[in-house]
This record gives C-alpha cells, structure tokens and sequence, in this order.
C-alpha cells in the first residue's frame, strides 16, 4: 500500500488546523488582515520594471546558504567517516570525540560558539561562520550516513580489490565508494531537506535569508500573521519538493539494487 498520499493528506489537515487557528486567534484580537500588500513582497514593482521583493532575495540567499553549507558539510562528513573506518588510532580517536561533541551540542549554541568565539579569532563574517555553523552540525550526521553506506558494501569488494594488488585507497576510490552510492544518495539528499529547516536558525545573528528578511519586513509593517504564513509557505513548498525528488531517488534505487 502506498502511503504517501496519507503522509500528504494528513499533511495539509495538520496545517489547515494551524491556519485555523490563526484566523481565528487573529480574530479574537481584533487582526486587520493585510494580504493585498504581501504580493509586493514577492515581485516588487520599481521604475526599472518588476524586481524581486525581499521574500524572494531572502528565499535566495536561503538557497545559497543551503547548498554551500551542504556541499561543504558532504565533504566533512566523508573525511570524519573514513577517519572512523580507519586503522589509525589517533584518527578515530579524532573523529570520533568531534562526532561526540557536535552532536551532542544544540545547534543555537554551536552557532554563537563559532560566530562569537571562532569569528574574532579567524575573521569569519556572520555568513562565513553560518555556512561553517550548518556544515559542521550536518556533517557528523551525513557522516554517520557515509559509514552506513561504506560498511553495506560487502566484504568480498574488499578481497577482490586487494587480490588485484589495490592500496586502501585505490579501493575506496574505484570499488567501495561508487558501490555505495546507492545506500547513500538517498538519505543524503533528505539530510539536504533538514539543513533547509536547520538554516532559519542563522536569523539570530541577522544573516539576510528568508527569515531575517521575515522578521524585518513584520518589523515595518506590523504583519505578523500574514509575513509568516507566507514565509511557512515557502519553506513548505521547498521541503516538498526536494522530499518528492527523495522519494523518487529512492523507489530508483531500491529497483535498480533487485
């Protein structure tokens, strides 16, 4: 039985529910509804013709923040899940006390840690340490998603390529890590969906993404009900788009491993 079409139903009546209850909460205090003006927020109409509003600019910064922390986050987790799988004693001590602190850290802490304590020290601007902040917290989880891949790979990928002469290394790069793709990429791409949500963190120290801009646009305008629903829509829309794109990624693989 496919359940996805439960999973979205019930979905849209939990957040039917919440609009619910904002309508009517907004009533009980007497709310002027505004929605007329949230369209200027999106497309702004300016004497060089139509422009993005600051919905928009912060939805791409959101954008921008995601896929750098992401891809720097991929390439920690892999060097924290080969230090692990390693024989070297210092290494998977390393690796293992750095998985051990970050996950055992809430992310509101680690980021005024690296903003306020690491940015003097490095020069790190309140982006930089934000890029750095995600891919750091995210990376002991992808790594942990990386040594899962690697060790489902069978044992026999190791005999074969050490009885064909190849160095640890080589056996990574050529057998075992294109084998585990498959266990991989999957979980991977929903770990993309979680830093989405994790990044609306960074407004705390005003980074220019969707949520800062949010709150600053409420700031002005007093549209509190309004902003954020808007703002909740589009975070919604991402997260099903990319939870679409994983549940199809994974019926392709789950196929392809038959």
């Amino acid at each position: 039985m496919n359940s996805r079409p439960v999973s979205i139903l019930l979905y849209l009546v939990v957040m039917w529910l919440i609009v619910q209850l904002a309508v009517n909460g907004a009533a009980s205090m007497g709310y002027n509804w505004q929605w007329y003006r949230i369209p200027q927020y999106i497309l702004a109409q300016t004497d060089n013709g139509i422009q993005p509003g600051e919905l928009v600019t912060g939805l791409v910064r959101t954008v921008d923040l995601t896929v750098r922390s992401f891809l720097l986050a991929v390439a920690l987790g892999l060097v924290v899940a080969l230090l692990r799988l390693s024989s070297l004693v210092i290494g998977v001590a390393v690796a293992t006390g750095f998985l051990e602190f970050i996950r055992n850290l809430p992310l509101l802490v680690l980021l005024y840690l690296i903003y306020y304590v690491c940015g003097p020290v490095f020069g790190l601007d309140r982006y930089t340490a934000s890029i750095v902040c995600l891919a750091v917290y995210h990376s002991v989880l992808i790594s942990e998603i990386f040594r899962a891949g690697i060790l489902a790979v069978s044992a026999g990928q190791w005999e074969a390529a050490q009885s064909i002469g190849m160095s640890r290394a080589q056996s990574y790069c050529y057998i075992i890590l294109p084998q585990s793709i498959r266990f991989v990429l999957p979980p991977l791409t929903g770990e993309a969906v979680h830093l989405i949500k994790s990044s609306a963190i960074v407004s705390v120290i005003a980074v220019a993404e969707l949520t800062t801009m949010g709150r600053n646009i409420i700031s002005d305008t007093f549209m509190s009900f309004e902003v954020w629903l808007t703002v909740a829509a589009i975070y919604l829309v991402m997260t099903l788009m990319l939870s679409i794109f994983v549940t199809r990624l994974e019926r392709k693989f789950s196929v392809a491993s038959r």
